[in-house]
């Protein structure tokens, strides 16, 4: 294939893909199972077992960079193994945080929170790392601060119509942002110490998050209580199985892009996509957004793609350039 055709389709791939999990994901989490008549008076069961929701997702990934190990090995990786056990650890509350957030609040402010993952980055790198930016990163996430906290302050007068605890929903959103923070600045001793592939980091991090899930599954009693749910509405196994499916295949088309024209690149149509799917969840979920609330979605979003395109220091060789783009491939994956 030419280059156009790769990235028509590398690009292609990662809307389609990632809008059908978005549409699976709002589903499941927000949907209802069945007809029975709850004790509050609504019908049909929630699903709200965010850690087997996350088990299910990381058991797919694993097999998904097993699979890319074995079409295209890697040098070997000598990353120590407490890196990756502490980094899948805050992954994973990343992921349960964001899950369980969406209990509480609609799918766009999800996403537009998500979407300010830079500045626990920035901080963290910050206060822990010692690392210092050009002062136009730090106006670049101003703005994506600005932006965020537009979208998500309430007016007094329509406090009636937010969603049923959606203070608790938005907490749990910024605990997933500062457990990416941390995830960010775990990744970077990675890089520094062994500087080991994205195929390599995405294998170990979500074998040891399954491994993590799985005890938790046990141990919370969730895991029982989870195949007893499925077990009564089986449709949520299609439902699954569509969601692990369309999140591998997006990595895949993800790997696609970062290979062929490089982290930036991905980073612009990832980001673009995380903005079309606002305006999709508004337009099929009625996820109805303010004036002020489409304004603080739009500071975020320029802050993101100003942040791709003027924010980022050049690298000293083409070689470091081309690793860190390799090592951040996996960092690009949309993880919900």
């Amino acid at each position: 294939m030419s280059n156009k055709q790769t990235l028509v389709i590398s690009a292609v791939g990662i809307f389609v893909c990632y809008f059908y999990f978005a549409i699976l994901q709002e589903k499941i989490t927000r949907g209802r199972y069945g007809d029975e008549l709850q004790d509050d008076g609504s019908h049909g069961e929630r699903f709200t077992y965010a850690l087997a929701l996350v088990g299910v997702q990381c058991i797919c990934n694993w097999i998904f960079a097993k699979a890319l190990l074995t079409i295209t090995p890697q040098p070997d990786d000598g990353t120590p193994k407490v890196y990756y056990a502490s980094s899948a650890l805050t992954y994973l509350l990343a992921m349960i945080s964001s899950n369980m957030a969406l209990r509480w609040v609609a799918y766009p402010m999800q996403v537009v929170a998500k979407a300010a993952k830079p500045i626990p980055v920035m901080l963290l790198g910050v206060l822990v790392g010692r690392k210092s930016y050009a002062w136009q990163k730090y106006l670049f996430v101003l703005l994506i601060v600005v932006g965020v906290v537009l979208f998500m302050y309430k007016d007094k007068a329509n406090s009636g119509t937010v969603l049923e605890h959606e203070s608790l929903g938005q907490l749990l959103l910024i605990m997933s942002l500062l457990m990416d923070g941390l995830t960010g600045a775990v990744q970077e001793r990675m890089r520094a110490h062994s500087a080991p592939s994205a195929q390599h980091m995405m294998l170990a991090m979500n074998g040891w998050s399954a491994i993590i899930v799985s005890v938790g599954l046990l141990v919370t009693g969730e895991g029982k209580a989870f195949v007893l749910f499925a077990s009564r509405h089986p449709e949520l196994f299609t439902h699954l199985t569509l969601l692990a499916l369309t999140g591998a295949l997006g990595q895949l088309f993800i790997f696609m892009m970062v290979s062929s024209f490089g982290a930036l690149a991905c980073s612009v149509v990832t980001t673009t996509r995380k903005f079309f799917t606002v305006l999709f969840s508004v337009l099929f979920f009625g996820n109805v957004l303010s004036g002020r609330q489409w304004i603080g979605a739009v500071l975020v979003f320029c802050g993101l793609f100003a942040d791709m395109f003027f924010g980022r220091k050049p690298q000293p060789g083409k070689k470091l350039a081309k690793e860190k783009e390799k090592s951040e491939g996996v960092l690009l994956a949309d993880k919900q």
